[in-house]
């Protein structure tokens, strides 16, 4: 099972949730068409928060910033 979650809510917010179900998080990333890219720390507890964000959740494909240039900086 997959550690990641693509869901509808703002980061402060998905914060907010992984701290109060004591969730751990590895990294996470806003989601250029609206929403936050979450990954778990572990499968178990990216198991839990789909079970109680079904709403939240994106179904299918989402389009994520790119984090390196294009070419080399030097």
């Amino acid at each position: 099972m997959s550690r990641a979650l693509n869901l509808t809510m703002g980061q402060d917010d998905v914060i907010a949730r992984c701290a109060k179900e004591k969730v751990g998080i590895s990294a996470i990333e806003r989601i250029p068409s609206g929403g936050t890219r979450l990954v778990c720390m572990s499968a178990n507890d990216a198991e839990r928060l789909r079970s109680k964000l079904k709403s939240h959740i994106i179904k299918g494909d989402v389009v994520r910033e790119r984090h390196r240039p294009t070419r080399p900086l030097w």
